[in-house]
This record gives structure tokens, sequence and C-alpha cells, in this order.
């Protein structure tokens, strides 16, 4: 079975713009990637566990901020690896400033025996979406659609 992951897009309006917040993953093997690299916070979860749950986990722990609903949901996207991800969108703003990441550990440099400490994310973004769509990984692009689109549509109901 194909491993899971949920994660949660936040979004807010700007000058009558659409903006969205994207992680930067930490580490050395992203630490010059940039165009295509950017991705909304995320993490896998396990066969019984509540995708919105993991995905409110997950946000926490890479941007340490709390999502407050209600969620929209964006659907679910194969990335390439094969790794499926379950998205909602959310309103909020907050500043990267403030953003705190987990940390993870990874023999680096490699095969030297020394365990260096990364943070999960480095940084993180508002975005328009026409810049948005070039940052983001390209398998996650279909989020940035399914927002636009689903706030579209709210907005045109009476």
């Amino acid at each position: 079975m194909a491993k899971q992951s949920a994660g949660l897009l936040m979004y807010r309006r700007r000058n009558h713009h659409l903006e969205v917040f994207l992680v930067h993953p930490g580490g050395p093997f992203w630490a010059k990637k940039d165009l295509g690299a950017w991705s909304l916070p995320k993490g896998e979860y396990t066969a019984g566990e509540d995708p919105l749950q993991a995905a409110l986990r997950e946000f926490k722990e890479e941007t340490g901020f709390v999502a407050d609903g209600p969620f929209l949901e964006l659907g679910t996207a194969k990335q390439a690896g094969g790794k499926l991800v379950t998205a909602w969108a959310f309103e909020g703003d907050r500043d990267p400033i403030d953003l705190r990441s987990n940390l993870f550990q990874l023999e680096w440099p490699p095969h030297s025996g020394r365990l260096t400490e990364f943070p999960e994310v480095d940084r993180g973004a508002w975005f328009a979406i026409p810049e948005a769509q070039q940052r983001i990984l390209k398998s996650q692009d279909i989020f940035l659609d399914a927002l636009t689109r689903k706030l579209s549509t709210r907005s045109a109901t009476p």
C-alpha cells in the first residue's frame, strides 16, 4: 500500500488577491533548490489515523502554528514517488518570521558517521497563486487549482 500524507494549505486575501502559505523543506538535499521544491505543510499518517487530525498535527510540527477551521477539502494527489497526499485549506494569516519547525537527524556529510540536526522546514512564505504554481512541487499544484476553484464558487454563490 502506498504511503499516505495529510496536509494543510493556509490561505489569505491580500489587496484583492489570493495568497497561499508554502514551506521549503529543510536539510542539505533541498538547500539550493527553490522553484518546484516548496510544499504545503504535511506529513505521513498511519492506517486508522484520521487524516485531518494528522494534517493538523503536521502543520503544528512543521510551522509551530495552530490551524483554525473551518477546513475545505482539496482532494488527494499522487506524488512522483507514489505517496498519496490528502489536503485541506483554511483561512489564516501568520507571519513567516514566527515559523518554528521540528528537527530531524541525518548523517551529514554522507558516510561521515556524524549525525546532524536539520529543521524539517527551513522557511515559509506567502505567495500569490501564479508564483505559488512555480514554487510548489508539481504533484501538489492540484491543490492550488482546487482551492482557487472552491473559493471562486463560494464567492459566486449568493
